[in-house]
């Protein structure tokens, strides 16, 4: 199970303190290029329920932020159809830590560096409970998915790719 002892203290979590949203901390051994499946195994949880936060641009470089399933990939394709882009990729990390202020393994949507357009997988909201990262590698925040909509006001999208 994740420790929750001495939890940071993060942009994310002053955000989220804030904006008076309850959230549990979870701290796990990070693990480089081990994505959503390690900390879904060292929390013991379903990897559909960690929510990855993805920094993407458009075809002019705008960044925007796509919260997917931990077990899912963006169809960029779909969701650039969605938004009315012409295309969507990932950011380089470098230029998504740039944006977001985070650095890749670390990015959270909340207390971002600057404010981005944010894009949710619509089926996120079916979930009780969500875990997604809490600005630091190694470090997510457990809370209900309606006070990510609350706080962060997101645009629903169904871009999820189709295994």
């Amino acid at each position: 199970m994740g420790r929750t002892d001495h939890a940071p203290e993060t942009p994310a979590t002053k955000f989220l303190k804030q904006q008076r949203i309850a959230f549990s901390a979870h701290l796990y051994e990070y693990e480089e290029h081990g994505g959503t499946r390690v900390s879904a195994r060292e929390l013991a949880v379903d990897e559909h329920a960690v929510v990855k936060t993805l920094v993407m641009e458009d075809e002019q470089g705008k960044p925007l932020i796509v919260l997917m399933h931990g077990d899912r990939q963006v169809s960029t394709k779909e969701l650039a159809r969605q938004i009315g882009a012409k295309k969507i990729e990932p950011c380089k990390p470098d230029v998504a830590q740039r944006h977001s202020g985070y650095m890749v393994g670390g990015t959270s949507p909340f207390g971002t560096r600057k404010p981005l357009p944010i894009y949710l997988e619509k089926s996120i909201l079916d979930l009780p409970l969500v875990y997604i990262n809490g600005g630091r590698r190694g470090f997510l925040v457990g809370l209900k998915p309606q006070d990510i909509v609350r706080a962060l006001a997101p645009a629903l999208v169904e871009c999820a790719a189709r295994d």
